[in-house]
């Protein structure tokens, strides 16, 4: 399997470690993290994003702007909210969102 890289963007800093800490657990996925959108779509730009997660604390318009963003210059990225619920929640809205695309 792939390894899927993933963009996780939120403004609480303990929530996007942690997030970025269960992520990087699984040896199919790596992250990283920012709490600045400029800096993520900087990153963005550079990089082949598999997954964006959102987490809390991110605007309504920045988050609607950077989704936007993000599907612009890579359409096949999968951008996914994710607010809390911990780790088994997390995991299973990735795989089932991968699996709806085929991309399992």
């Amino acid at each position: 399997m792939k390894t899927l890289e993933f963009l996780l963007l939120g403004k609480n800093e303990a929530i996007l470690a942690i997030l970025l800490r269960l992520v990087n657990a699984d040896e199919n996925w790596n992250a990283v993290a920012f709490d600045n959108e400029k800096d993520a779509e900087e990153h963005f730009q550079n990089h082949k994003i598999d997954i964006v997660l959102l987490s809390s604390g991110i605007e309504d318009h920045v988050e609607k702007d950077f989704t936007l963003f993000c599907l612009e210059k890579q359409p096949d990225v999968e951008v996914i909210e994710h607010f809390g619920g911990g780790s088994g929640l997390l995991k299973s809205e990735i795989l089932h969102r991968l699996h709806l695309k085929g991309k399992l």
